[in-house]
């Protein structure tokens, strides 16, 4: 389980594609401390699995980090981004939370409901407003002021309408994630509140 507050961005560094199934290298930086095969790790909002860890490429020195390697089968390439990255990609960093750590955002599962589009990006001084189209079946789960992980992100839901929603973002929110990239056309991974789902599925 995570929180949805971002460690930092890692790189894509490395892709391997077979059928129906991916390997991606990843260089974590120093956002990982702890890592170990079988952890699990958000990678912008998709829990993956690490299956295999390597030293820096280049020294630390010189901004080389650890490679982490996930491997995505076809259901997660089907319902995520993942499918969409290349080498040299940016991606979200987020580690478990552990018992006692501070919910510093809402409960995100990792698991992604779907692939969302961004349709307006709107900067206004050092305010960034940017709004999503979201999948069929997943806007009566996006309420306003409500909870929503994008790209693993927790945010606050603002001005939901029919299957659109907005976001306000910090200028600190836009240079430590995938946010201070992303425009018109791009796609995002989508998270609705597991508690809101839990309480509107059973409506």
């Amino acid at each position: 389980m995570f929180t949805g507050i971002i460690k930092g961005l890692g790189t894509v560094t490395a892709i391997v594609d077979r059928e129906k199934f991916r390997e991606v290298v990843i260089d974590v930086e120093d956002l990982v401390p702890k890592a170990v095969v079988g952890a699990s790790v958000a990678i912008s909002g998709a829990c993956l699995t690490v299956t295999q860890i390597k030293p820096p490429s280049v020294p630390p020195d010189l901004g080389g980090g650890l490679q982490l390697s996930f491997e995505v089968m076809e259901e997660t390439l089907k319902k995520t981004t993942t499918g969409e990255l290349a080498v040299g990609s940016e991606v979200n960093i987020e580690t478990a939370m552990l018992v006692g750590d501070e919910l510093g955002g809402h409960f995100v599962l990792g698991h992604v409901d779907g692939v969302g589009e961004v349709t307006e990006r709107i900067v206004e001084g050092e305010n960034t407003h940017l709004r999503f189209r979201v999948p069929v079946g997943l806007a009566r789960y996006i309420v306003d002021k409500g909870s929503v992980a994008v790209d693993g992100i927790s945010l606050t839901v603002c001005d939901p309408v029919g299957d659109e929603f907005s976001v306000w973002l910090l200028p600190m929110t836009l240079a430590l994630t995938t946010m201070g990239e992303k425009q018109v056309g791009d796609k995002v991974n989508l998270e609705a509140d597991y508690l809101l789902k839990a309480v509107l599925g059973r409506a």
